[in-house]
């Protein structure tokens, strides 16, 4: 006979964590939740090789929404999980051209029909605020003033995977090869040693493998493309500097005694990978980020990159967004996926929807229907137009 929970939740990075720690803690579930995570040392997890930043610049206002629940979060992190979360609000910084401009304006809008507290800031508001800055062909800006900036977020998911264990969760390390269903519900999991686990929910936020383990009930427009982080140093010194996204896509933040550094691949450079290749792309920097950041921050033609590392985003191809809740067609069958970027910002709102879901059956403190994964086939897409 197999094990049986009433809860599996099958991945325990971010975003299982966080559904883990808000069933346990948060709503107190009395029920059985098991949580299985494969690579328990994180070690290829986005969470781990994130750039681990916050921001409400979105234009979906639901992204919006998603991102203050996680704020809140935060800020309330020494009470709610006894850990500094060491979150610094120093603001995205989204620049525009004169093309771009339009739509950084409309984006704006959404934010502040949020409650975001995004500033709009023309050149010489620009100039003052960020005089390191050049801005040739920059027609205006928006920062986020507070609500927005980098925290720790393994050490968050660390103390959200604490927390759910002291309040009885149970973490295994396994692999999950098939979830298990018949008669329209879920029945469990199978693991890939053949291994049998009973359950009456499952949860599947097992990041870009979800895909994989779905695909016997939906085929998701959900692709593994990877994605560069570099550290630099420089002896320059870059007062109040933000997260700065240029309009090339090309983006710098403050780390520790230096700065985290990248950009997206243009698209037909941006292939599937496979789940072994965190290989560093050959020349990257030289080509496609330092000339963007020597031009628009002058001071930075000195830098020198320490170090270097790949990650892999669960990208959505259809529209930049989180899929998230029900399984079409299968009873119980609970994933979230396809955060394109996003994750380890959206998890504290995603967590708790899921757990919602897990033991009320429905959205409570959040409604994530607009990301719901029946959103595909019935047509009704929620772009994303602000993906770094």
């Amino acid at each position: 006979m197999s094990e049986r929970f009433d809860v599996v939740i099958v991945g325990g990075a971010a975003m299982g964590a966080s559904t883990a720690w808000h069933l346990a803690c948060d709503l107190g579930f009395a029920g059985r939740v098991l949580v299985l995570e494969k690579d328990p040392a994180y070690a290829r997890a986005a969470t781990a090789l994130s750039a681990s930043s916050i921001r409400r610049q979105f234009s979906a206002a639901i992204n919006v929404r998603v991102s203050g629940y996680g704020v809140a979060l935060l800020r309330g992190a020494r009470a709610r999980l006894g850990i500094d979360a060491a979150f610094r609000e120093g603001g995205y910084l989204f620049l525009a051209t004169e093309a771009g401009r339009e739509t950084l304006a409309a984006n704006h809008a959404v934010q502040i029909a949020e409650g975001a507290d995004v500033v709009w800031l023309d050149p010489p508001a620009l100039a003052a605020r960020f005089p390191w800055l050049a801005l040739d062909g920059i027609a205006a800006g928006t920062w986020g003033r507070t609500g927005e900036g980098w925290f720790d977020g393994f050490g968050v998911m660390q103390a959200m995977r604490r927390a759910s264990r002291d309040a009885g969760v149970a973490w295994r390390t396994a692999e999950v090869a098939a979830i298990e269903a018949s008669g329209g519900r879920v029945r469990g999991v199978r693991l890939a040693d053949g291994t049998a686990i009973a359950a009456g929910t499952v949860i599947v936020t097992a990041g870009t493998a979800t895909p994989d383990l779905l695909r016997p009930f939906t085929d998701l427009p959900v692709r593994r493309r990877k994605r560069l982080i570099f550290y630099i140093r420089t002896p320059a010194a870059l007062p109040d500097c933000p997260l700065l996204i240029d309009p090339t896509g090309v983006y710098i933040r403050p780390e520790g005694e230096g700065f985290i550094c990248g950009t997206a691949p243009p698209a037909e450079a941006d292939p599937d990978v496979a789940e072994d290749d965190f290989d560093v792309t050959p020349d990257f920097f030289e080509e496609r980020v330092w000339p963007v950041l020597a031009a628009r921050i002058p001071a930075l033609e000195r830098l020198r990159v320490e170090r270097a590392w790949a990650g892999h985003y669960d990208l959505n191809t259809a529209d930049h967004n989180a899929l998230v809740g029900p399984v079409p067609g299968v009873a119980g069958l609970l994933a979230a996926c396809g955060f394109s970027g996003h994750g380890i910002q959206q998890a504290p709102a995603i967590g708790r929807g899921l757990a919602e879901l897990a033991a009320f059956g429905r959205y409570v403190a959040l409604d994530l229907a607009p990301l719901a994964l029946a959103r595909l086939a019935e047509g009704r897409l929620v772009l994303e137009r602000n993906v770094v």
